[in-house]
């Protein structure tokens, strides 16, 4: 039987190029399903503690039948208030199964502006906050934080 692995293709991807775009964000829905079970039956506000780390908080910002769109960030206490950081906003597309990171406010400062938009820069950008949440969905899921759905 032969190995499908060394099979060329055409397709095959570039790091940064679209098609390894899609697949990374294929990537993150399969990781993010690790926290949090099928991603589609997300509600609500949701935490996730694990000695050593910080808290880890979901929320369901909006929901419709094919997407959602979610906030992933760490809860770091300090000596006044609670920060997020960083503050990722994530559109879960359930018929298609990927997870794109739309925005990440990585900095106190930014999280309340806009983001700014460069058509040359924006597969780049793309690609590094969606790497970025990759990655991060990772080393949560191996520090073992996981989202228990609600009691009903």
């Amino acid at each position: 039987m032969r190995n499908d692995t060394l099979t060329p293709v055409s397709w095959r991807a570039r790091p940064g190029s679209f098609v390894a775009l899609m697949s990374l964000y294929e990537s993150n829905y399969i990781r993010l399903g690790w926290l949090t079970g099928p991603p589609g039956a997300l509600c609500g506000t949701s935490r996730s503690r694990v000695a050593g780390d910080p808290d880890l908080l979901l929320r369901v910002v909006e929901r419709s039948v094919y997407t959602s769109i979610l906030e992933l960030t760490y809860e770091l206490l300090d000596d006044r208030e609670p920060m997020r950081y960083p503050q990722l906003q994530l559109r879960v597309y359930h018929d298609a199964r990927v997870v794109e990171a739309e925005r990440c406010a990585a900095t106190a400062a930014s999280a309340g502006r806009a983001p700014q938009r460069c058509t040359e820069r924006e597969l780049r950008q793309r690609w590094v906050r969606n790497m970025m949440l990759n990655k991060w969905l990772e080393y949560c899921a191996e520090r073992g934080h996981r989202f228990v759905p609600p009691a009903r």
